[in-house]
């Protein structure tokens, strides 16, 4: 017979309660079970003593015989310093998705074009001025700048 610590739910509907429970790995989750080793309400405060009961003796005599904890009751078994729970690694856990990458790469790729283009635009609007400047003056341009001067009296110094 496998034997299993597990968490038993109980609890009315989005109000959990759970039972740490020590049951034959076959049994269903909140099904029939060996004893009743503690418990966990997840409602309360992650520092407050309730949140987590557990009878250390009764837990390390089922380890003893072969009871195999889950995640969460291992981690809860470490945390009562039972049993050791093994660090895991798992570096990809943060990597985002492959449609996630494709649609940051054609994100990417639009701001590159978006910012091509306007240095193409900068580029084009500098070339303007330059020409501008450097071009010579036409009969319209001389006439407006006479006849401006002629307007404006000469200051008396």
């Amino acid at each position: 017979m496998a034997l299993s610590m597990r968490l038993s739910r109980g609890g009315s509907k989005k109000r959990p309660y759970y039972r740490i429970v020590v049951a034959d790995g076959r049994s269903p989750r909140d099904g029939k079970f060996i004893e009743k080793i503690g418990t966990y309400n997840p409602l309360l405060a992650k520092d407050s003593p309730e949140r987590v009961k557990l009878d250390g003796d009764r837990a390390s005599y089922w380890l003893g015989v072969g009871a195999q904890p889950t995640d969460r009751v291992a981690r809860f078994l470490d945390a009562a310093g039972i049993k050791e729970r093994a660090a895991r690694n798992n570096p990809k856990k943060a990597e985002p998705g492959e449609k996630a990458k494709e649609r940051a790469e054609e994100r990417a790729e639009k701001q590159k074009a978006a910012e091509e283009a306007q240095a193409a635009e900068a580029v084009a609007v500098v070339a303007a001025e330059v020409e501008a400047a450097t071009a010579e003056p036409t009969p319209e341009a001389e006439q407006v700048a006479e006849a401006t001067a002629e307007e404006t009296p000469p200051a008396e110094a």
